[in-house]
Order: C-alpha cells, then structure tokens, then sequence
C-alpha cells in the first residue's frame, strides 16, 4: 500500500486537529483555548478544502470566526482572572 502526498498532508491536519482538540481539553486559561480552537477551526477549513468541498469549508469558516469572537467576548466580559487595566 502506497500513500501519495495528499494523503501525507491530510494525515498531517488529522494529526493537528487531535492535538488542537487535547489542548483545548487540558488548557486552563479560557483565552489560550479559544486562540487554539481558531486554529482547530481554520485546520478544520483545510482539511474541507482539502476534500474539494468548499461549501462546507465556507460554512466551518463562518462559523468558526463566529464562535470565536462570541467566546472571546464572553471570556473579556466574565473571566476573574483577566487584568484589568484602570485610567
């Protein structure tokens, strides 16, 4: 069994959304995980790409930046632990 070199690159973002899902798991920080789940979601768009479906490519990218500027604003409005800067 031979592999060409799109199934190396497809094994690759397989790979990077597995780490990409464990990190988000095990991050404390809610800012750290919501930056890594923006990379889950554009390698997420890639591997769509790469399966020569746009349309879902589109849709995960919509979505994705959707769920993280909603999440990012969640986290600046609720998290204790941020640092706030006073005047």
């Amino acid at each position: 069994m031979y592999f060409e070199a799109f199934d190396y690159w497809l094994m690759a973002l397989m790979i990077i959304l597995v780490v990409a899902a464990l990190a988000m798991y095990f991050l404390k920080n809610l800012m750290h995980a919501v930056i890594v789940f923006g990379a889950y979601s554009v390698t997420m768009v890639l591997v769509w790409l790469t399966m020569n479906t746009p349309d879902l490519a589109i849709t995960e990218a919509a979505a994705g930046i959707c769920m993280t500027v909603l999440m990012m604003v969640v986290i600046m409005r609720t998290d204790p632990n941020r640092k706030v800067r006073k005047k």
